[in-house]
Formats: C-alpha cells, structure tokens, sequence
C-alpha cells in the first residue's frame, strides 16, 4: 500500500514505519523535527528509515496545511496513519497552546488529506489519558471518556470527536487507538524509562511521584506495533461490530481500540525492575502526585484481540532489558 504516516522521526512513528517497510509497504514520513526533546535522536532515527528505497522523508509542521497537503497530493495516499502530536502530559501544563496547534489544527489538516484523497483507512493515535478521571478499571472503549485532567488529554479527545465526524460525513474507515505508557528502544528522553536511566548512570536523583505509589500499564514496543499493523488491516465497516463490547459508532466506520498489554505495575516494581538491568541502585527524590497525573492506568484489551486476535504480551523485564541493550549501545556505555 501507500501509506502516508506522520511523526516518523519519532519514537512509534519510527518503529512503525520500519515494520511497514520491511512489509513491502510505501511509506511516506512527515516529521516537523520540534525541539520538544533532543533533535538529534530523531534525526538518527529518520537517518536509519531512509536508507530503504521504500520510504521518503518531509519535514514538515502539521500546521502547514499547504505542506501538508502537497506532500498529500504527491503521495497518494491509500491509507493514512496520523502519529505526530505534542505529546507530554506535564509539559502541556507550561505550553498548552502548543498542545492547540499541533493536535487540533495540525489534526484537522491531516483529516482534510484524508477527505481529499479518500483514503480506505484513517488511523490516528490517541492515549489513555483521554480516560482522565475514570475510577473504575480495566479502562474500556466503551466507558465514558468526559473528564480529562490536563490539556493533553483534551486535545486527544477532541482529535477522536473531529475524526468521528468526518468518518461519519465524508464516509472514511477510520481508527482511533488509545496508547498505554508505550517503552522500549530509541525511546523517548522525557519518559520514566529513558529519564530513570540517565539519572542513575549519572549519579542523578530520580523524581518519583507519589512516593512510588502509581501504577502503570506499561507495553512494549514491538507488542504496540504489531496491534497497530493488524488494525491497519481491519478497518471498521459501519453497521459491522464484532462483539457486544465494540465501540464502533452507530452512525460511522469509525470505533477507538485500546492497545495496552493488561497488567498494570507499580511504579516501585518498575524502578526496581531498572535497577536490575542496569545494575545501579536510583536516588530516590520523592514528591507528591504531580497534578494531571492519573495513580492507575489499566488497559481492556479484549476488543483488540476480537479485531485481530492479537494480546501483547512482552514482559516488562523483557522490555526493560531490550530498552538497556539499546541505551548502552546507541551512547556508547561501557
């Protein structure tokens, strides 16, 4: 197929793209290269992509829409996977006007190429922090998600709103995915893997919130990934849910999936688990529960194996290792 996937320069763009390559697929990237974490990771990232005549590189902000557009018009896109967002919980509390232009008009551009093109499947990722306030767990498609707790969440919701009107007005396939704390090689320097890492291999104290007393539903990588090919070729057909629990529309071809691996681990359990890799032992700065940050995240998702027959299943030790494998590798530790 010809694909047009945007945020390839970043952490599951990357993965994403490359799986997508390595499956015959053309691949067009679009990455605008913002300076929210080290540029220079991203830029190795897309320097390993274009070594695969299967793929093109654009840099690009999605607020561009005549960029955006062009890059549109050029590629023919038969499916379009929309990635790339402000992404951060806590940064959308110091910059929530990033989070603005980025996700809702950069969103809305890539839904007008989409239009334009007609494509046979939208995909765009969302997360699990559009569940905000939710108490009761496993989260699932079908709970309400009316109370979220920062800007980013916000914007996420109202990107699967926007999305569902247009499935529904412009008769687009579309997908919307909902992503629990993704980990794992090249990954991204402002999340607790990453930053946990650094911290200890400097001497550096660790922030843990709520004095370790969270929980995470932590997926791995590939696991992330593999749900997102096998729903890339599982588009919603209106009038066609394959279960009681689906949470595809009444009106449109349009449903929301979570992808989470099921099993939430404590915030200690995973300190500890980092310790053990990288053989340091964490300074441990406690502090209180950061506002905005929910104490549990727990992913249902049985809807993503009815769709596809897939679980993630990756241990975290196994994740963790393979994360530290990387780290070692790609800044030289010895």
């Amino acid at each position: 197929m010809r694909l047009l996937v945007t945020g390839t320069a970043g952490f599951i763009g990357f993965h994403l793209a490359r799986r997508l390559i390595a499956e015959g697929h053309e691949v067009t990237g679009v990455d605008g290269m913002t300076a929210y974490y080290d540029v220079a990771l991203k830029q190795a990232r897309h320097a390993i992509l274009k070594r695969h005549n299967g793929f093109s590189a654009h840099e690009a902000m999605l607020e561009d829409m005549p960029a955006i557009g062009a890059i549109a018009d050029a590629c023919k896109p038969e499916a379009i996977i929309h990635l790339a967002a402000q992404a951060g919980v806590r940064y959308s509390l110091e910059a929530p006007r990033d989070y603005v232009q980025t996700n809702l008009v950069g969103t809305f551009n890539i839904l007008e190429a989409a239009k334009a093109h007609g494509v046979g499947h939208l995909m765009l990722a969302s997360t699990s922090s559009v569940y905000g306030g939710n108490q009761t767990m496993p989260f699932r498609e079908a709970d309400k998600a009316d109370h979220p707790l920062t800007m980013y969440a916000a914007t996420k919701k109202a990107t699967e709103a926007m999305s569902h009107a247009y499935a529904h007005l412009w008769d687009i396939p579309t997908t919307a995915f909902r992503f629990f704390t993704v980990y794992g090689p090249w990954g991204r320097p402002d999340m607790a893997l990453f930053k946990f890492v650094a911290a200890m291999l400097e001497g550096r104290p660790i922030d843990v919130y709520n004095d370790g007393e969270m929980a995470r539903d932590f997926t791995y990588i590939d696991d992330l990934i593999e749900g997102v090919v096998r729903l890339l070729a599982t588009p919603p057909v209106k009038g066609a849910p394959v279960s009681e629990a689906d949470s595809l529309s009444p009106v449109a071809a349009w449903r929301v999936v979570n992808i989470g691996r099921g099993a939430p681990v404590a915030l200690n359990d995973f300190i500890a688990e980092v310790e053990r890799a990288t053989g340091r032992t964490a300074i441990r700065n406690n502090m209180p529960l950061q506002q905005g940050d929910p104490v549990e995240t727990f992913a249902d998702s049985g809807l993503l194996q009815a769709l596809t027959g897939y679980h993630p299943d990756t241990s975290l030790r196994t994740g963790v290792e393979a994360f530290w494998t990387w780290y070692r590798e790609h800044y030289k530790v010895a």
